[in-house]
């Protein structure tokens, strides 16, 4: 009986052996949270394929019909056709999806302000942080009408290297304070640590 999908950071059931070929019941070690956030741009669509899901992730055919099949045992997708797929209200709650409400263009708009944001605090010596890295990704970059909030990885750099005795705690608290500050009053973002499979998949570079 093959392991069902649960929200844990690696999708592992089978992990994929690379001397051997890929068979059906394998499927590729994937981050969770790449599962999760393409099941959240699916939200709207009437449904999704096989292939869509192999792209966004960048897993073969056959792979990403094991990772279709292990969700649909989870109850978070069921099957709509020969390799078409829809999304369920426990995929979308897990998912983190929520109703597409803003306009194509008003995002387009928060990002840019966002993206010359981070040039200015680059360029200025007043922040305790610098942003090396900023990615945006979500069902924006479709081109739907109406679009959900987009999401946004930051990688951070400390302009000024912490006291040791400052412990990582306190670190990571400073690094979510900043973010935070980042995001301000808007709803329209949604701001987070960056992670590597957030360049793995569909993105806009935002730096």
């Amino acid at each position: 009986m093959p392991s069902k999908l649960r929200r844990e950071p690696v999708l592992a059931p089978f992990e994929r052996n690379s001397n051997a070929p890929v068979q059906s019941t394998k499927v590729p070690s994937l981050p969770m949270a790449a599962v999760w956030s393409f099941l959240k741009d699916t939200r709207g669509a009437i449904s999704w394929s096989t292939q869509e899901l192999a792209k966004s992730l960048k897993i073969s055919a056959v792979e990403a019909h094991r990772v279709a099949e292990i969700l649909q045992l989870q109850g978070y997708v069921k099957q709509h056709g020969t390799g078409q797929w829809i999304t369920t209200i426990s995929g979308e709650t897990i998912s983190g999806s929520k109703t597409p409400r803003f306009t194509l263009e008003h995002v387009e708009n928060v990002l840019a302000s966002l993206s010359k944001r981070f040039k200015e605090i680059n360029d200025g010596s007043q922040a305790q942080f610098k942003i090396s890295k900023a990615v945006a990704f979500g069902d924006f970059l479709d081109g739907r009408a109406r679009v959900q909030a987009p999401d946004v990885g930051i990688q951070l750099v400390r302009r000024i290297a912490a006291a040791a005795a400052a412990g990582a705690a306190q670190e990571r608290s400073a690094e979510r304070a900043f973010l935070k500050s980042l995001r301000g009053n808007t709803s329209i973002l949604n701001i987070q640590p960056y992670q590597k499979w957030m360049s793995d998949r569909p993105h806009r570079k935002l730096l």
